[in-house]
């Protein structure tokens, strides 16, 4: 795509045609997506972030000054995007290991070390969203309402949460027991 109808395609998305976007997407997307993919070391991931990356483009396309290529604009946009991403999941994941190193230390005098670990890596199994609630509501001792609240879920998806994680963490050490 020369700089010129990429320009043109520009002008026209942002007067609202989906078509002269989509037109830039098709000819940018494998670049973008081959990057983030080396970025992140992992293809599904790569793709979502850079499907999150043309619909932030997108939003945000009045900003595009021109200074660079669209390519390099929207590639920046899907770094930023990842980056963000990743310090996020490393704090998750800090915020879950500090969670769980809690829990051990508090379950430490009552449970023997196989059950610890049995419930550690239950946890660990869980969706996100499961684990949350759980954490929330049986670690922590918040209500549904309050948990529901805090995770910007639904009630009865909280409570439903719960129970199904409650299930498999009973189930996990059921069979440690056994």
């Amino acid at each position: 795509m020369t700089p010129h109808d990429e320009a043109r395609l520009i002008a026209a998305a942002r007067k609202g045609d989906s078509r002269a976007y989509a037109a830039l997407v098709d000819a940018h997307q494998q670049a973008a997506r081959g990057f983030l993919r080396r970025f992140c070391g992992n293809w599904s991931d790569a793709d979502d972030l850079a499907q999150d990356a043309f619909v932030t483009a997108w939003r945000k396309l009045d900003r595009f000054e021109g200074r660079s290529s669209f390519r390099s604009w929207v590639s920046g946009i899907g770094f930023r995007i990842a980056r963000d991403a990743r310090r996020s999941e490393k704090r998750a994941n800090a915020r879950d290991s500090d969670w769980l190193a809690q829990q051990e230390a508090e379950i430490e005098s009552e449970a023997p070390l196989e059950d610890r670990i049995a419930l550690a890596r239950a946890m660990a199994d869980l969706p996100e969203e499961q684990r949350a609630a759980v954490a929330l509501c049986l670690g922590e001792g918040f209500s549904h309402t309050e948990a529901a609240a805090i995770l910007k879920l639904p009630l009865g998806t909280v409570k439903s949460h719960v129970t199904r994680g409650r299930e498999k963490l009973l189930r996990a050490l059921e069979t440690n027991d056994g």
